[in-house]
């Protein structure tokens, strides 16, 4: 793996003070999301690790506005974050080093302004005020509003000149199968956290109450929402087949790991069934380290 300084000049960011800018968000990304960091930093192509790294650290930025306090103060942040990276985007500067960093990235890789500020819309008016979904229609709302944008102002700058029709389209795939797992894999922490993510007209269907899965009630009716959830997720993930022939070839290896993360995590959710209820499902450690070391081999 080359040294980050040789990273930086691979992906032709050569200013001092782009390059410490660059640097300081890659070790806020680290310290955040330290699995997403070492993933790229292993299996992307140099050239692109600098731009998926602002990325990364940019959508971690407006996650954590939209997240963080009571509704007002999450208004407020994201009113005054909004105003911030206009200017960013429009002028290329910055008081802050990671809009500086990301406003660089937008503009050497043409990534569609549009992406971003629909993210930001998104993240105000689907993630701030997020009080779960009504029905199927809400969720897919939610993804075009605020999931959809939010992989593509970290993924879109693989592309040079963003993302054509086709490859959105395949990440709007793809972060359809992404929600549905992390949902049914975060069920247990989200619910003590007082987040239903399931459809609530699912849960009526099923005739489950939040009650039976807030108390992980191992009854027939939970046992057979959950199936039906796992079982819509699966059907989701089989759609992003054929993803990789629409991702440049230098971040092929990171997309493949993910997905195939992706799929290990939903077997595991299958496997706990009421269980995931009670206690998130994680990844473990071996799966990842021995898809790292396939796909890092593969390379």
């Amino acid at each position: 793996m080359p040294s980050w300084r040789t990273t930086l000049t691979a992906a032709g960011v050569t200013g001092p003070r782009l390059r410490e800018d660059f640097t300081y968000v890659a070790r806020r990304v680290l310290r955040r999301e330290p699995a997403p960091y070492v993933t790229l930093r292993l299996l992307a192509a140099p050239p692109l690790v600098p731009w998926l790294t602002a990325g990364v650290g940019f959508m971690n930025l407006v996650d954590d506005v939209a997240e963080t306090g009571t509704p007002q103060e999450r208004s407020a942040g994201l009113v005054a974050l909004t105003g911030q990276v206009e200017a960013a985007l429009e002028t290329g500067d910055s008081p802050d080093p990671l809009l500086r960093a990301y406003a660089h990235a937008v503009a050497t890789r043409g990534l569609p302004a549009h992406w971003v500020s629909r993210f930001l819309e998104g993240a105000a008016t689907a993630e701030a005020c997020f009080d779960g979904f009504d029905t199927e229609e809400d969720f897919q709302a939610y993804l075009d509003a605020y999931a959809w944008p939010g992989v593509l102002v970290f993924t879109g700058l693989q592309y040079q000149g963003g993302p054509d029709e086709e490859q959105a389209a395949a990440w709007r795939r793809f972060v359809d199968a992404a929600q549905r797992v992390d949902f049914l894999a975060d069920l247990a922490g989200d619910l003590a956290d007082g987040r239903l993510c399931l459809p609530r007209a699912r849960l009526a269907e099923h005739s489950v109450t939040r009650a039976d899965l807030e108390q992980a009630r191992d009854t027939a009716a939970v046992r057979a929402l959950l199936a039906d959830e796992t079982h819509r997720a699966r059907s989701a993930l089989d759609a992003t087949r054929g993803i990789l022939d629409l991702v440049e070839p230098g971040l092929r290896p990171v997309i493949a790991a993910m997905t195939e993360l992706m799929g290990h995590q939903l077997t595991a959710v299958e496997r706990a069934g009421v269980r995931a209820l009670r206690k998130d499902v994680g990844y473990g450690l071996a799966a990842p380290v021995r898809t790292l070391l396939r796909a890092r081999a593969g390379r």
